[in-house]
């Protein structure tokens, strides 16, 4: 590398010259262009060196629960020997660090500025398995880690299967299942839009990490669908997601599917939406969008006369009430006479 660049640079130096002052205090003659093309030389030789390194990210994960304040050890197997072990930890929406590396011909850690030596620690188990201990832990140590080494003949990095943290509440024994609650599609809707929405709402459920799509039964296509955010209620989670089926569709069941760390077996949990027009038709048919109205003015009008009815009856049991105790007061008075 230095004698490719020692070559480029002696191309580049031609013309009349300027003065430059490197970093280490040595002059450089060179003309104003030779400095552009120097920089953009510099900005090149740099990308060439970084594409030289990449990361193998794909590969297992494992799932581990803790409760808060607890410990945890997090295994690490590599392929071949290594004398450094890196370890990385990818938190939830925030930017992956390395939290420390080990080296194992020493036995010795070095933590990273930002790591805690009373929270984290690495250990050697044999020459190919090694271990990440963290203590204390808190919600904010809930992510994803791994370990990863250099390779000894290339300068390529490659990373361990990666082991998933959630750290949970000291209420809860581990992940809790999405309780969900389905709404059909209104009668209005099915008529005047010639369309349905499915409503699929999730509720108390840990983690937090959740995906829900939706397809028809016996079917493989993803459909597409809206996402609410998931929301924190508590110590629980709620998320919706919705479905528009439709007039081509209405006469089809659907399915929400939901992937959760809950799931056991890794099964995908899935509920079952009946076809829309099947609901409706289990309904006194409505003709058109004023049938719809009217029969939302006639629910209303007997709500109200109900009402009416009700405060009718009280009224009279009051008059009443007020005339029998009148009465026998004025019974009472006239027998003392």
């Amino acid at each position: 590398m230095e004698w490719a660049l020692a070559l480029l640079l002696a191309f580049l130096l031609s013309g009349k010259y300027v003065v430059l002052i490197n970093a280490h205090g040595v002059s450089l003659f060179c003309t104003l262009g030779a400095i552009i093309r120097i920089s953009s030389l510099f900005f090149v030789l740099v990308l060439i060196a970084a594409s030289q390194v990449s990361c193998n990210l794909e590969g297992r994960i494992k799932s581990i629960f803790r409760k808060t304040g607890s410990t945890v050890e997090i295994s690490c197997d590599i392929k071949e020997g290594a004398r450094y072990i890196h370890w990385y930890f990818f938190p939830e929406h925030m930017v992956p660090r390395r939290l420390l590396y080990y080296d194992t011909s020493s036995s010795s850690k070095y933590l990273d500025s930002e790591t805690k030596a009373d929270k984290y620690d690495g250990s050697k188990i044999t020459d190919k398995s090694f271990k990440l201990h963290l203590k204390h832990l808190e919600a904010s140590d809930s992510g994803v880690y791994y370990c990863a080494v250099w390779g000894q003949r290339t300068s390529i990095k490659t990373f361990s299967d990666a082991t998933k943290l959630t750290v949970i509440p000291p209420d809860l024994d581990g992940a809790v299942s999405p309780k969900p609650t389905i709404f059909l599609p209104s009668i209005a809707e099915t008529n005047l839009q010639k369309a349905g929405t499915h409503l699929c709402l999730l509720e108390n459920f840990f983690p937090g990490d959740i995906k829900v799509y939706w397809k028809e039964k016996n079917g493989n296509k993803i459909l597409e669908s809206q996402q609410g955010d998931t929301m924190k209620t508590g110590i629980t989670y709620t998320k919706l997601s919705w479905l528009t089926v439709p007039e081509t569709s209405l006469d089809k069941e659907h399915l929400c599917v939901i992937k959760h760390e809950s799931n056991k077996g890794g099964a995908d949990q899935e509920i079952l939406f009946p076809p829309v027009k099947k609901v409706v038709t289990d309904i006194p048919c409505l003709k058109d969008g004023k049938d719809a109205l009217w029969l939302q003015l006639t629910n209303t009008s007997a709500y109200y006369t109900y009402l009416l009815l009700f405060l009718k009856s009280m009224v009279y049991f009051g008059i009443i009430a007020f005339s029998l105790v009148r009465r026998t007061t004025v019974c009472s008075s006239g027998k003392r006479s």
